[in-house]
């Protein structure tokens, strides 16, 4: 621990009220980055002028009541082409319902004329205040996190104007090279624009943070002499938000997927296993926690009970943990892209934190899978292997369960903190 402590300017879009895996990171690094003697003080944008695809007001009780947080205003460009302000889209409209020419519109005006992203409404307010705060409580330290990948616009202009200041850009997932990037329809200069700002974020940050190997590996082959100066630092669980759950096993074989899921999430795969599965007499029950829409809900099949799938929309993170644990396996789909193999998600971790046998749908040599190979599971396959989805589902359910190493605990929210402050020590 450092012999006196030191702030450190967090600089982040999502955070309570909002919900959804974004803000569980950095609140929780808040929360236990004090330890190690950094002192958080957080940057974000008011509720009121925000554009939250998900709120969780349960995430509130989880702030910090020691630490600082300074919201500021925003524009909220969202509005100039989306009239309905309840239905925000996430996830870059890649789990939108919508379809048609209104649909296709607004995808083609998100991709051309916000640039990286509308939510960069936000910059010149958060600009002006990271400016005062930097200033009046003698700041050298800032961590700007994404997505939304504007808010790294918003360190790279700090970075110009205070020559002091050390800068971590931390970013989360893929910037240009995302599963759904080209669903905006971005035209040539649109994406030269795009990469360009991307890639002067990479070289001018003084670290960049990444949460898997091979999304670190992606951004250090952008431009030279990056691959030094990028740690990767992935997501995690809190053991606390555990406490006092207790895990049990429902009556019936039930299976839970928590998130989202689009046309990009490959499941007919899946649904074949289980078809065959209950042709052979055996009884499983599905129950998805999270936005799916309609197309995809229509392909899941009726259960032997006559019913279909349990579908739960979004809920608050203790409801989504209760639904975790009150299962007898986790299903885990990873997008079908070309960059997928990157693809961490940040509920993963949680999932070991229950320790329920885990089934992941993607690529096999993926982090994902390298991440829960490590961890001593075993249910991990490509998305048409029917026979060997079927064959681990009924292991499993016959109590035929794989021990598992124990390595999870390497990702609690704690220790990562600790790992986060060693790598701002460094920067001194």
């Amino acid at each position: 621990m450092r012999s006196r402590p030191e702030k450190v300017l967090i600089i982040t879009y999502y955070w309570p009220p909002s919900g959804g895996a974004g803000v569980q990171r950095w609140l929780k690094f808040t929360k236990y980055l004090p330890s190690s003697g950094w002192i958080p003080v957080v940057l974000t944008v008011k509720p009121e002028y925000a554009a939250y695809p998900f709120r969780d007001t349960s995430l509130y009780g989880e702030i910090p009541v020691d630490v600082e947080v300074h919201r500021t205003k925003a524009l909220n460009f969202f509005a100039l082409y989306n009239r309905d302000q309840s239905k925000i889209p996430h996830a870059g409209f890649a789990s939108g319902t919508e379809k048609g020419l209104k649909s296709a519109v607004s995808r083609f005006i998100r991709g051309n004329f916000f640039i990286p992203d509308p939510r960069r409404g936000w910059n010149r307010f958060a600009f002006r205040k990271a400016c005062e705060l930097i200033r009046t409580q003698n700041i050298t330290h800032i961590i700007t996190t994404s997505p939304p990948h504007s808010t790294q616009l918003i360190g790279l202009r700090l970075k110009r104007r205070f020559s002091h200041l050390k800068w971590i850009a931390d970013l989360r997932d893929p910037w240009t090279d995302i599963y759904y990037y080209d669903m905006f329809k971005p035209s040539l200069p649109a994406r030269m624009l795009d990469r360009e700002l991307e890639k002067r974020v990479l070289a001018r940050a003084d670290r960049i943070i990444t949460v898997g190997q091979t999304l670190a590996s992606a951004f250090a082959a952008i431009a030279a002499n990056l691959a030094e100066k990028t740690d990767v630092l992935p997501n995690g669980f809190d053991e606390e938000d555990f406490q006092g759950v207790v895990p049990t096993q429902p009556e019936r074989f039930t299976i839970t997927y928590v998130g989202t899921l689009s046309p990009a999430y490959p499941v007919q795969g899946f649904i074949d296993s289980i078809k065959d599965i209950r042709i052979n007499g055996r009884s499983v029950a599905l129950r998805f926690v999270g936005t799916v829409p309609e197309e995809i809900r229509a392909l899941f099949p009726a259960g032997d009970d006559g019913k279909g799938p349990e579908f739960i929309s979004y809920c608050e993170h203790p409801e989504a943990i209760g639904h975790m644990m009150s299962s007898s396996m986790l299903l885990l789909i990873i997008p079908d892209h070309r960059s997928n193999r990157s693809i961490l998600t940040g509920k993963i971790f949680e999932y070991l934190a229950t320790e329920k046998p885990i089934l992941l749908l993607g690529p096999e040599d993926g982090d994902a899978a390298r991440l829960l190979a490590q961890c001593g599971y075993q249910g991990i396959f490509g998305y048409n292997n029917i026979q060997g989805i079927r064959d681990f589902i009924l292991r499993v359910s016959e109590g035929k369960t794989v021990k598992r190493s124990g390595h999870h605990l390497e990702y609690s929210r704690r220790a990562l903190s600790v790992k986060l402050g060693n790598i701002l020590d460094r920067l001194q």
